[in-house]
This record gives C-alpha cells, structure tokens and sequence, in this order.
C-alpha cells in the first residue's frame, strides 16, 4: 500500500486533513470511523478520491479497513478470539515489557529523526489525552495511541508492522491486569515521562529519545500492578 511519503496532489492534501480530522475528533483504538458516505460528505470528495487516502492511511498503519464492517482506528487486530486468547497466554506482562524494550526505544531514535511536525502534533493529542483519562481503560487506550503516534513517526512501515504486532499483544495482556485504582493518580509517572520523550522527538534528540525511551518502560516494568510476574 502507499504510505504518505508516495502520495501527491489532492490525495496528500486529503490524507492531512484525513489525519487532522481523526487526531481532533478524539477516537481511541480500534474505534470505528463513521461510514464512506460520510466521510465523503464531510470533505466534499467522490468515494473514489476518499478511498485513496484511505489506502494511504491504512498503509501507513493509521487505520485498517474490513469490508462490510468499515474503517476502524489503529492496528488490525488478531484474525479471532481464539488468537487472542492464545497470544495472551503467551506472554505475560513483563515479557510483553522485554519485547517492547527491544523495539521501542529504536523506534523513538527514528521518530527524532524523521517526523513532521503533523507527527507531533499528534503525540501532543495522546499526551493529553493520556492525562485526562478519566479511567485505566481510557489511558490504556490513549496511551496505546500514544507509542503508536510515535511508531508512524519513524516513518519505517516494517518496524510499524512489528510494532503493531507487540501491540495487539499488549492490549490482550494488559487490558486483564487488574488495578488498585479506578483511574491513573494527577501524578503518574508516565505524565511527564511522556511529555519529555515527545520533547526529544520534537527537538531532533535521537540519542536522547533512546534514553528516555528506556528509562519510560524501565518505570512501567517497576510499577506493574500486582499479578504481572511471568
């Protein structure tokens, strides 16, 4: 599939604000995206041009599309329940933590790299988003779309399909993971751990973004809520 690199004209002009549209509208993960004939009519475009950057979108690991289901935001997930439920006895939390620790933080080096400034806006929209939440599962879901704001600012569509799969992972694993409050307290860790991670990104810091990377999943292993161990 073309990602927006390859994208030129009129189709660039609607993956942006496709991209604008989706960061401000406040979907989370694997939300459903309102229907083609809506979307059409939102952006004055026929289906076919809207489909184009659709295809742009999905191929830069934005949304994955189903036919007759409709367009949904985030990464595909596993083809069945029974997929599910198998990887979420694969790994457990802290193994889950050691993939992550393998990939993520040399995803952020890219990230300082190669992103836009669109990029960070986006990574600015989890961060709040990730604040505000008003519950775990809310931030669990900001906070998803959050590392893979940063995975589609590497701009490298293998490690965003490697990233996708850890994180199909994740939200198997972690979703079960029972907490000890309703809702992440004003002062969680990951608050201004994130905002500074986005900062070396926006900065051009590539070393700096590996670091703090590290030293983010490094704080989610050591506040793993009890029942987390392998």
């Amino acid at each position: 599939m073309p990602g927006l690199g390859e994208a030129s004209g009129q189709t660039a002009d609607l993956v942006r604000r496709l991209r604008e549209f989706l960061a401000e509208a406040g979907f989370s993960h694997s939300d459903r995206l309102p229907p083609e004939r809506a979307l059409v009519a939102e952006f004055g475009v026929t289906r076919a041009e809207l489909r184009k950057a659709l295809q742009v979108l999905e191929g830069d690991g934005l949304i994955w599309r189903h036919v007759g289901r409709g367009t949904f935001l985030g990464a595909r997930p596993v083809h069945n329940l029974g997929d599910l439920a198998y990887l979420r006895d694969l790994a457990r939390p802290v193994q889950l933590l050691e993939a992550r620790m393998a990939i993520e933080p040399e995803i952020a080096r890219l990230a300082a790299l190669h992103s836009t400034v669109q990029d960070h806006d986006r990574l600015r929209h989890w961060a709040e988003r990730a604040r505000r939440a008003a519950d775990w599962r809310m931030y669990e879901a900001a906070d998803t779309n959050l590392h893979n704001a940063i995975a589609q600012a590497a701009h490298n569509k293998l490690l965003m399909h490697l990233f996708n799969e850890i994180n199909t992972v994740k939200r198997a694993v972690l979703w079960n993971v029972e907490r000890r409050s309703t809702r992440p307290p004003q002062d969680h860790f990951a608050f201004p751990q994130h905002d500074a991670i986005i900062g070396a990104i926006e900065g051009r810091r590539p070393d700096t973004a590996v670091r703090l990377m590290r030293d983010h999943l490094a704080s989610v292993g050591a506040n793993l809520p009890p029942g987390a161990a392998r």
